[in-house]
C-alpha cells in the first residue's frame, strides 16, 4: 500500500478524532478551565498511544500539561520531532459563533471550531502521518504537544531544559504556521518578535470633579491618550527609536487581497510606508491592546487620578526583544505629557527568528509538500510570533527547523468561526507523512 492509499485510509479517523479534541474547552488562559487543559493533554496522550508510540509522558514543568511521546528510529535513520500545541484561544461571544465553538461542525468544505486550525488541527496532521504507518513510521519521531502557547510559553525554557535528551532531534518541524491561501501551501522562513507591557499614567493623588478643576488639572485619562498618540507617526509609521527593520521580500502580497483578508474597511487607510510584505513581516508593529478606563455606561463628570493601557509590539527579524521593550519604555517615559508620572510594567517576550530553508531535510520537505499539493510550497514571513522558534534554534543549534501549516488566511485563528479547510487538512496531511518517507530513503 503507498502512503498515499494509506492516508485515505486513516483520515476519517483523525477528522473524527480532532473533532473530539476541540470538544474539550483546553483554553489556557482561564484558570476556571485548568482542568479541560489537563483533559485535553491526556486525550492527546491517550490518542498518541494508540498510535503506536513507545513511551507517552503528560509532562508539568510549564504552567499547563505539556506530551512527549517517542518512536524510536530504525538504525540509521534521522530522528525527527512534531509540534503543535493543544491548548487554545478563548472564544469570545458565544452568540456571535454561527455554530457552538467547541462542536467541531462541517460545512462547505471546512471544519468549524475553537482550535480547528489553531493549533488541534497541527497534532492531528502528526496524527495522521504516524497512522499512515501504522504507528511503526520509518525514522524515528518525537511528538511535543505544548499546553501554553496561546499564553505566550512562558514554561518554554524550562521544559526544554528538563527534558532537552528526550527531545533532540534532527529536525523540527513546528505545525502552527500559515499557508499562502487555500490549495496553496507555505513554509514560514521569518517570524516576528514580541514584547508587551503595561503604562501606568498618574496625574492626581486622587479624583477630583471635572467641573471644579477641570482646565488647569489634567485628568489621567487624557495624558494617556496623547502619550499613546506618539507611538506612531502621521503616516502609521512606528515612532519608538531603535527598533530594527528589515527589507521587503521578494514576495508580493498585494493591498487589495490584504485588505479582504483583513476585514479593513474601504474608508480606512494602512498604517506604515513600505510594500505590506516590508511592514507585515520585516518592521515592527505596535498596537494599544486593552484600556484601564471608566465604562461610558458609568461615566461620571471626573478628572481621574490614573489609567492605564497594555501595549503590545510586534518585532523586525534581527531585532531583540529585552533590548526593544528597554527602548518601549524609554520612549514612554520620555513623552510624558505635561509632566505626568509614568510607570511601565514589563510582560511578556519572545524573540523573532530568521528560519533558512535550505538542506536534505529541506529538500525532502518541499518535495513532499509539492508531491501532495501538486503546487511548490510559497517561502513567506509571518507577522504574529512563534516563540519556541527561537527557542529550539538555541537549544538545537545544529537541527533543521522547518514551520509548517494548515490554516489558512480565511481560517480566522483567535476569531470567531474559526475554521479548517480541509482540503488542505488533507494535503498537509499527506505531505507530513511524505516527508517521512522521503528522509527514510
Amino acid at each position: 500500500m503507498t502512503v498515499r492509499e494509506a492516508m485515505q485510509r486513516v483520515l476519517p479517523g483523525v477528522l473524527d478524532d480532532l473533532k473530539r479534541l476541540v470538544a474539550v474547552e483546553s483554553v489556557s488562559a482561564d484558570p476556571g478551565r485548568a482542568d479541560q487543559v489537563q483533559a485535553s493533554a491526556e486525550l492527546a496522550a491517550q490518542l498518541i498511544r494508540e498510535a503506536g508510540a513507545e513511551t507517552v509522558e503528560i509532562v508539568t514543568e510549564a504552567s499547563q500539561p505539556a506530551v512527549i511521546a517517542s518512536f524510536p528510529a530504525p538504525p540509521g535513520a534521522p530522528t525527527v520531532c512534531l509540534y503543535a500545541h493543544h491548548d487554545v484561544q478563548p472564544e469570545g461571544d458565544v452568540a456571535q459563533w454561527t455554530t457552538p465553538p467547541f462542536q467541531a461542525t462541517e460545512r462547505d468544505g471546512r471544519l468549524y471550531g475553537r482550535g480547528t486550525a489553531d493549533d488541534k488541527g497541527g497534532l492531528a496532521v502528526h496524527l495522521a502521518a504516524l497512522r499512515a504507518f501504522d504507528g511503526r513510521p520509518p525514522v524515528g519521531v518525537k511528538l511535543f504537544i505544548e499546553g501554553e502557547e496561546e499564553i505566550g510559553s512562558p514554561g518554554l525554557a524550562k521544559l526544554l531544559s528538563a527534558h532537552r535528551e528526550a527531545l533532540a532531534s534532527d529536525a523540527f518541524v513546528i505545525a502552527d504556521s500559515g499557508n499562502w491561501e487555500a490549495g496553496r501551501p507555505a513554509l514560514t522562513t521569518t517570524l516576528r518578535g514580541l514584547a508587551d507591557c503595561v503604562v501606568e499614567v498618574r496625574t492626581l493623588d486622587h479624583a477630583i470633579h471635572s467641573g471644579s478643576f477641570g482646565g488647569v488639572a489634567p485628568d489621567a485619562l487624557t495624558a494617556l491618550c496623547r502619550l499613546l498618540a506618539t507611538l506612531h507617526d502621521d503616516q502609521g509609521n512606528v515612532a519608538v527609536p531603535g527598533l530594527v527593520a528589515g527589507a521587503g521580500p521578494d514576495l508580493d502580497y498585494p493591498e487589495g487581497r490584504f485588505r479582504a483578508e483583513s476585514g479593513m474597511l474601504d474608508s480606512v487607510r494602512t498604517l506604515g510606508e513600505g510594500s505590506v510584505g516590508q511592514r507585515l513581516w520585516e518592521k515592527a508593529a505596535i498596537a494599544v491592546i486593552a484600556l484601564d478606563a471608566t465604562p461610558v455606561a458609568k461615566a461620571s463628570n471626573t478628572l481621574h487620578a490614573t489609567a492605564r493601557a497594555k501595549i503590545s509590539m510586534r518585532l523586525a527579524p534581527g531585532d531583540d526583544a529585552p533590548t526593544a521593550l528597554r527602548s518601549l519604555a524609554e520612549h514612554l517615559t520620555a513623552n510624558a505629557p505635561w509632566g505626568a508620572q509614568v510607570t511601565v510594567t514589563p510582560g511578556d517576550l519572545g524573540q523573532p527568528s530568521r528560519i533558512p530553508f535550505e538542506g536534505r531535510f529541506a529538500d525532502a520537505l518541499g518535495g513532499a509538500i509539492t508531491e501532495a499539493w501538486g503546487v511548490e510550497p510559497v517561502l513567506m514571513g509571518q507577522g504574529g510570533s512563534i516563540p519556541m522558534a527561537a527557542e529550539f534554534a538555541t537549544a538545537y543549534p545544529e537541527a533543521a527547523i522547518f514551520l509548517t501549516a494548515v490554516g489558512d488566511p480565511a481560517c480566522r485563528a483567535h476569531g470567531i468561526d474559526e475554521s479548517l479547510h480541509l482540503g488542505d487538512f488533507r494535503a498537509a496531511c499527506l505531505a507530513e507523512a511524505l516527508f517521512l518517507e522521503r528522509l527514510a530513503g
